[in-house]
């Protein structure tokens, strides 16, 4: 299989902060708004450089929420900067009515997703987000997988006019993406090719995926794993293409099971070609508080889970 290179752990919402800093520089109509969280988000530099177009709300979500819609309407692309739990679950009725509803072209900036939030523990490890954004219509969801693909899609979401949703995270992970690789909202990323089973991944899972994939290889087994960075639109062709060769299919995220891009790919499946599939994701409950290790291995959302679910799905083919 093709082999991935960890150029050093790095967290993503470094990636969502240095693409903030460069779109400051290149797109003058790109405000940030951040409730209270500047350090937290990487928002740093682009308030040093733009304090003009940067606004301080508070712990205010709401409001920001409210002000970057207003802002739109001048031709503002306004970032909204705070941790996935209040960016989602807090404001979602003024994301529905103000944002989504109203088709407004709002960037809704999300760290500190999932449960490598870590020691805060349940009541900020949303596991829910991901399915509260994909179900409002016109939004789009973006979940990246490291320091280089989240700058990337930083950049470019800038240039799509419509609401979208960006989740990244806190803990430092493997950097392995190319360095100004090209992100394309809704296509799906071939990583490695194989013939025994499909595993698509998003977010921080897509490089235990490739762990996984490696593993499953010294075992005889050939595993064609796929990036899913855009959760919706959700690349459908890809995946359609992939389990026609393999048969079956493993999804794996740092989400709820219900809800998530293995739901949405089982409803692709179900109505274009129905095969196995298995799931790693929380299995319908929430987190609790742990370094972001710990948690991940409680809950199975690492490279061992996935070769289980791998080898699962294959035998049921």
């Amino acid at each position: 299989m093709k082999k991935y290179t960890n150029t050093g752990n790095k967290d993503t919402r470094s990636g969502f902060g240095a693409g903030l800093t460069e779109l400051g520089q290149t797109n003058p109509n790109v405000v940030a708004l951040c409730a209270d969280l500047i350090g937290s988000l990487k928002m740093d530099d682009f308030k040093k450089n733009h304090p003009e177009r940067f606004f301080q709300v508070g712990i205010a979500e709401a409001n920001m929420i409210g002000m970057a819609a207003g802002m739109t309407i001048g031709g503002r692309i306004p970032f909204t900067g705070t941790f996935a739990n209040f960016s989602t679950g807090r404001v979602y009725d003024q994301i529905r009515q103000s944002v989504a509803y109203s088709d407004k072209n709002v960037k809704i900036c999300a760290s500190h997703a999932g449960l490598t939030l870590g020691e805060d523990g349940a009541t900020h490890q949303i596991l829910e987000d991901i399915g509260l954004m994909k179900m409002l219509p016109g939004m789009t969801v973006i979940n990246t997988c490291d320091y280089n693909q989240t700058k990337a899609a930083t950049i470019a979401i800038a240039d799509h006019h419509g609401p979208v949703y960006l989740r990244f995270g806190r803990p430092s992970v493997a950097n392995f993406t190319p360095e100004n690789g090209e992100f394309v909202i809704g296509k799906a990323v071939m990583l490695n090719e194989g013939t025994d089973v499909t595993i698509v991944a998003t977010g921080h899972l897509v490089w235990e995926a490739l762990l996984a994939a490696e593993a499953l290889e010294a075992k005889g087994i050939s595993a064609e794993v796929i990036n899913i960075h855009t959760i919706k639109p959700l690349d459908d062709e890809a995946i359609l293409k992939s389990v026609g060769k393999t048969s079956c299919v493993v999804t794996a995220e740092e989400h709820n099971i219900l809800g998530g891009l293995g739901e949405s790919v089982a409803r692709v499946l179900s109505l274009k070609n129905p095969v196995p599939q298995e799931f790693v994701a929380v299995n319908d409950s929430f987190g609790e508080s742990g370094t972001p290790a710990q948690l991940m291995d409680k809950y199975g959302l690492n490279s061992d889970a996935i070769i289980a679910a791998a080898e699962k799905a294959i035998s049921r083919k």
